[in-house]
């Protein structure tokens, strides 16, 4: 069976409704976690979800742009939603610490008592990239198995008691081609390999109560940190085919979210350009970015069992 997601998938079904234009897709009124959302892909994501609409927790451990060298902050990026036409929250958690992230649960469900969608973002990125062996490389470069996984784990525990009392919700964890292919050596290929396949047993166990749990692989991004790097390399070593921005797996998210349909997706793992094709979501600059399946591999088809 070909996957919701799949390129191969055919655009023209009549048994699927019309699939919005990126400007028709509202999600007013969702509540919705972006952790990890002080730069990068999850202020991004966060960013779209909150001019689709929704009131956006943004967590993260940067309270001030000067404590990173990448800028940004949660404060920075809540007010940003809040120019775009959303509402943004900003929470400063520690996501290797599991009461911080037990009290952001609880403060939403004291200030709204509900919720409606996690995307599971955050990750701890120090020490993994470079052309050396993992041996070489300092250790913490492991704490992303930490924060990244675990951190998964843990926030998707705190929101399920949330998610399960609308009757309707989503998690969404951020994923890349490295599951299935090598990219910034074996920890990183873990967690995100891990985060697929438990994306795909919590939406087992969720879809008796109407809540979906998928993973969004994404593409090179344009954010601070790649463009910080990319400035490193000698000009014939950048990439010269164009990055997404980070807002463009929020635009899924939210177009996904919006479907009659969501419940169909649960339990897979799929390509952001290829799902944003199928949902006819276009980037902020009205472009359509490519998938790197036959380049970088494409998620496997998930057992029986899963669906």
């Amino acid at each position: 069976m070909t996957e919701p997601g799949a390129a191969t998938h055919p655009t023209g079904d009549p048994r699927r409704r019309r699939p919005p234009s990126t400007e028709e897709i509202v999600i007013t009124r969702s509540i919705a976690v972006v952790t990890g959302a002080s730069r990068g892909a999850g202020k991004g994501i966060a960013l779209a979800l909150g001019k689709a609409g929704a009131t956006v927790y943004v967590t993260g451990r940067t309270r001030a742009a000067e404590e990173s060298p990448y800028g940004g902050s949660v404060f920075e990026t809540a007010e940003m939603i809040d120019e775009a036409g959303g509402h943004g929250v900003p929470v400063v958690v520690d996501h290797a610490d599991d009461g911080s992230v037990e009290g952001l649960f609880q403060q939403i469900a004291d200030e709204q008592g509900r919720l409606d969608i996690l995307v599971n973002n955050a990750a701890k990125l120090n020490g993994i990239t470079g052309p050396m062996g993992f041996w070489e490389k300092p250790l913490e470069a492991a704490d992303l198995i930490s924060v990244g996984l675990r951190s998964h784990y843990v926030a998707a525990y705190y929101a399920a008691p949330l998610l399960l009392a609308n009757g309707r919700g989503m998690i969404v964890a951020t994923g890349h081609y490295g599951a299935v292919s090598y990219y910034q050596g074996p920890a990183y290929g873990a967690q995100k390999a891990g985060a697929d396949k438990m994306a795909a047993d919590m939406a087992h166990e969720l879809r008796p109560y109407g809540v979906a749990s998928v993973s969004i692989w994404m593409g090179g991004l344009d954010t601070e940190r790649a463009r910080a790097y990319l400035d490193t390399l000698p000009a014939e070593q950048r990439p010269s085919t164009p990055r997404e921005s980070p807002e463009f797996t929020g635009r899924v998210i939210s177009a996904l979210y919006a479907r009659e349909d969501l419940m169909d997706f649960s339990g897979r793992t799929m390509i952001g350009a290829e799902l944003g094709a199928r949902l006819g979501v276009t980037d902020i600059d009205g472009t359509t970015p490519l998938s790197q399946r036959y380049r970088m591999g494409g998620p496997p088809e998930p057992h029986a069992s899963l669906l």
